[in-house]
């Protein structure tokens, strides 16, 4: 692990599949951050089954995004709780203007910055196959690849030891709605926040420790 004293706030943003997810966890087990993974928040709330957890499924089966409003509502308690002390990791938002304005507002209200800006990306290709070949664990939210990373049983998970499933958003056209949902929704947001000086665009169709190491390379060369 990192020996730092540093509380840094760390957003993550790049197209679906590019490794959002997988980098903050990462990092924020090498920093001693409190990781917030929007999508696993989303789908323990699709297991409650309630009324919001039907509308919240419906739209991450289509590949659609959570209207601003519920998402909204659910990051502002987390982003409000005591475990973001120590400073966090931060992927799968904001996706949309509104809630990057949100967001801003949020930062500027606890007096905290955003300190680094990490935008992923690989080939769409590359991504696609990635995505198609994902499976997750059921009980821990682990991801693993089945061509590239998968657990050392097919089935089982080997962080918890529970079953692996293959999430009914991960097909190809589904996929593919989801880039255009990108290009639409989530582009913008990029740009919104490309002129920040802790923006860095990093290349994840690599070996996962290669853009990891960057990207640590990158936070340990900060001289705040």
């Amino acid at each position: 692990m990192v020996c730092t004293d540093q509380k840094y706030h760390i957003l993550f943003l790049g197209p679906p599949g590019s490794g959002k997810g997988t980098y903050a966890e990462r990092l924020a087990g090498e920093l001693d951050l409190f990781h917030i993974a929007t999508g696993n928040i989303l789908r323990e709330k699709v297991e409650k089954g309630d009324e919001l957890a039907k509308a919240i499924s419906s739209r991450i089966d289509k590949g659609e995004l959570v209207p601003d409003e519920m998402i909204i509502g659910i990051l502002k308690d987390v982003l409000s709780s005591e475990e973001i002390l120590k400073g966090f990791t931060l992927d799968g938002f904001p996706r949309t203007m509104p809630q990057a304005k949100m967001l801003d507002d949020l930062v500027e209200n606890f007096c905290w910055d955003i300190d680094f800006i990490f935008y992923v990306w690989a080939e769409k290709e590359k991504i696609i196959e990635r995505i198609v070949n994902r499976v997750q664990c059921e009980n821990c939210g682990a991801v693993y690849n089945m061509e590239d990373d998968p657990p050392e049983n097919d089935s089982i998970c080997d962080v918890c030891g529970h079953k692996m499933h293959h999430r009914p958003d991960d097909n190809k056209k589904v996929v593919q709605h989801r880039f255009d949902v990108f290009e639409r929704d989530t582009a913008p947001v990029v740009e919104h926040y490309s002129s920040h000086p802790g923006f860095f665009k990093i290349y994840t169709g690599g070996p996962i420790g290669l853009a990891e190491k960057e990207m640590l390379s990158i936070i340990q060369g900060d001289s705040r």
